[in-house]
């Protein structure tokens, strides 16, 4: 083989080969989300009731505060969610309380009659 045909040869193996990690490279940033978490985001928001009502096309979760004694409550956030996003944040929920209940022990479900109960009666909202 001539010096000219086997450096062509070795110049498209190393692209074919470099071509090959790129685009390895490529498909895990693609797999990969760059989440970016905004100062005012990252402060949350604190919510006491959720009410969540859903259509054939979506879920719609409201984010409530509600305060001690005051007789109106406001929706501090709402998210909407596809059908297939709402049943992978249940099982992400359902996940992550196991978890915190192996580690913290089982959360106390809130006693009928407590001030919660009245505005917001199980299985209501």
């Amino acid at each position: 083989m001539n010096l000219e045909i086997r450096e062509c040869l070795v110049a498209l193996s190393y692209f074919f080969f470099f071509d090959k990690q790129t685009n390895m490279e490529n498909e895990n940033k693609q797999g990969q989300i760059d989440i970016e978490l905004t100062p005012d985001v990252a402060q949350g928001v604190y919510s006491n009731l959720q009410l969540i009502q859903h259509s054939p096309t979506e879920f719609v979760m409201d984010f409530i505060q509600v305060m001690p004694g005051v007789p109106k409550a406001q929706v501090k956030s709402r998210v909407i969610l596809s059908p297939i996003h709402a049943k992978k944040l249940l099982a992400a929920l359902q996940e992550n309380i196991s978890r915190y209940e192996m580690t913290n022990g089982k959360i106390k479900d809130i006693q009928p009659g407590t001030p919660y109960e009245r505005i917001n009666p199980i299985g209501k909202a």
